[in-house]
């Protein structure tokens, strides 16, 4: 009787194996879906695009983007746990819906290793503080001087609490010992306005939205939020200048559901890191103020961990509260 069993038993899983490389050989069969967090424009949505166009191209199949804004993660997280973990459905999202959502909503109970999967780390994008000229400021170790010497008597404006450019400040302020007061506003469309009307001294804003007003002299680039310069603005310093290991740039990259064929996501990020390098890709992000990067699940888990590190500590400092 046993004998039986286990033969019955190798027998399944033999038929079963065969069956999972049978699926993970003629990958992809039919469309993909790229589940994008936010509505259509936004960076997350912008590189998905691009991406998607590009896979579709490579692998003779439809990868298309599906936007499910909500809950800052949490709806299209829903809907993926909706979804068989067969390969045939992804998220392209922003570090913040790993590293934020879950302190600002109490809905946010996914995490990487847990419910989610890293598969490919598409890019990055760097933020630039930038101040208007009312300010007095020109350079970033003025506007740390000023800041210090004049504790509360400077504003900076955010896309909203809880937003990258919001903990991006907290950080900063933390690592200082500097004061300043937050205006918060409903996305970049309304803070940018508001600095380069003078309503708000500083700010963070990703370069594309800022530069037409940089080149009239509206407002001043003092420095990125990245590691190390930009190629967009090579002679612009990163705070990571002065203050070692300072990283809230954004990053993109590509999540599936635990549990899907990892022979597959390693073939979507083996994909990815040769997108990035084609030249008009190149060309499209760098207008987009977007920095390629191509790594595989490894090196985006290892990016997540340390963003959710960052993040904690700022959203610590900023006081956040889930609700």
């Amino acid at each position: 009787m046993k004998r039986r069993f286990f033969a019955a038993l190798a027998v399944t899983t033999f038929l079963a194996s065969g069956f999972s490389q049978a699926q993970t050989s003629n990958f992809p069969n039919r469309p993909v879906k790229l589940i994008v967090p936010y509505s259509p424009g936004g960076l997350p949505d912008t590189v998905a695009r691009v991406i998607a166009q590009k896979l579709s191209e490579r692998m003779k199949q439809g990868f298309v983007v599906e936007n499910k804004p909500g809950g800052n993660g949490v709806v299209s997280v829903q809907t993926l746990a909706g979804l068989p973990a067969d390969g045939y459905s992804f998220i392209v999202s922003d570090g913040s819906m790993l590293s934020i959502t879950p302190q600002i909503n109490k809905a946010a109970k996914y995490a990487v290793g847990q419910d989610l999967q890293a598969v490919s780390l598409i890019a990055r994008s760097p933020l630039f503080l930038v101040a208007h000229p009312k300010s007095g400021v020109k350079t970033f170790q003025e506007f740390v001087a000023r800041a210090k010497k004049e504790p509360g008597a400077f504003t900076y404006g955010s896309s909203g609490i809880g937003s990258t450019h919001h903990l991006t400040m907290e950080a900063l302020k933390s690592e200082l010992g500097l004061s300043m007061v937050h205006v918060p506003f409903r996305g970049s469309s309304q803070s940018v306005p508001a600095l380069v009307g003078g309503q708000v001294d500083f700010l963070f804003a990703a370069l594309p939205s800022m530069l037409g007003f940089v080149k009239t002299g509206q407002v001043i680039v003092l420095a990125s939020n990245a590691p190390k310069r930009s190629a967009s603005a090579p002679d612009t310093p990163s705070i990571a200048e002065t203050i070692p290991g300072f990283d809230f740039s954004v990053s993109v990259g590509v999540l599936a559901r635990t549990g899907t064929p990892q022979e597959i996501s390693k073939r979507v990020a083996d994909e990815i890191a040769q997108i990035v390098k084609l030249p008009d890709v190149v060309e499209k992000f760098q207008v987009a103020g977007i920095e390629p990067v191509g790594a595989g699940g490894d090196v985006y888990r290892k990016v997540i961990e340390q963003e959710n590190q960052a993040m904690a500590k700022a959203g610590k400092h900023a006081e956040l509260k889930a609700e």
